[in-house]
């Protein structure tokens, strides 16, 4: 069975969409077929960068390794049960059509709580959460102090994790690896930064995930979603010299390959 990859966080702008395509397309470059799917109905933020990188490369008459990204296929309502829900068969048909050809299946989720948010984070074998590092968005995970050194208890995404680690025993499958990745981290060492770190890895022994390297805030990931390229394409495109913070970039993109720890993987691009 395809191994799923679902990168969800319910708070908009924490980098979902550009994280889900450096890891597609990494596990691409390195041989393994991997399907796609974003369950964000309505800006499709994964699904255009997917969209971009088809246009630009047949455009360019370039053959860029590219996953099997598929819209949610559409159901017939009258095709239901009583009681069923139709964004659950349309996420199942998705699932069951792209895996018998996948290695690996990365969904993407909306940065909000919608039913299929939920049912994703329940078929997750690896669940990748970007984080901004702020304590605004520390903030959906638990809820701390004013001194951000106390952790008082859970918050609404924790809670849903939680759920779903919950329906995943209940059917006998494996637990979730649940990974946090800090997000746009500053290159300074700041006291929120370092009181950041402390309150994550404090939570991650209470409620259960492993904290990966992150990506530092760059210019490039901003000017890379047009074209649908990813840091590991430059020199297919024609940058033959990186720069520092390009050569950065790569480096901390494969240090979190790494600590995904995925099946049959090695960081090897």
């Amino acid at each position: 069975m395809a191994h799923i990859i679902v990168v969800g966080n319910e708070k908009g702008g924490a980098g979902k969409s550009t994280l889900s395509m450096h890891i597609a397309t990494a596990l691409t470059r390195m041989g393994h077929k991997v399907g796609a799917l974003d369950l964000d109905l309505r800006q499709k933020s994964f699904g255009r960068y997917v969209e971009n990188r088809r246009n630009y490369a047949k455009e360019h008459g370039l053959d860029l390794p590219t996953p099997d990204y598929h819209d949610l296929p559409e159901v017939d309502p009258a095709s239901l049960k009583p009681g069923e829900n139709i964004y659950d068969h349309r996420l199942s048909a998705a699932v069951a059509t792209l895996e018998p050809d996948s290695d690996f299946i990365l969904i993407d989720c909306p940065g909000s709580h919608t039913r299929l948010s939920q049912v994703a984070h329940s078929l997750a074998d690896t669940l990748v959460t970007p984080l901004n590092d702020s304590f605004v968005d520390f903030d959906l995970l638990a809820h701390i102090d004013g001194d951000a050194d106390k952790i008082l208890g859970p918050s609404v995404y924790s809670e849903m994790v939680w759920n779903a680690r919950q329906l995943r025993a209940q059917a006998g499958l494996q637990p979730i690896d649940w990974i946090v990745m800090r997000n746009r981290m500053g290159a300074q060492q700041m006291v929120n930064k370092e009181k950041m770190g402390r309150a994550l890895d404090k939570l991650a022994k209470r409620i259960g995930f492993r904290v990966a390297p992150g990506f530092n805030e760059r210019v490039i990931f901003r000017e890379l979603f047009p074209r649908g390229i990813t840091l590991l394409d430059l020199r297919d495109i024609g940058v033959k010299q990186l720069n520092i913070s390009n050569v950065a970039a790569r480096q901390e993109l494969r240090e979190l390959i790494k600590a995904l720890n995925l099946p049959g993987v090695t960081a090897d691009f």
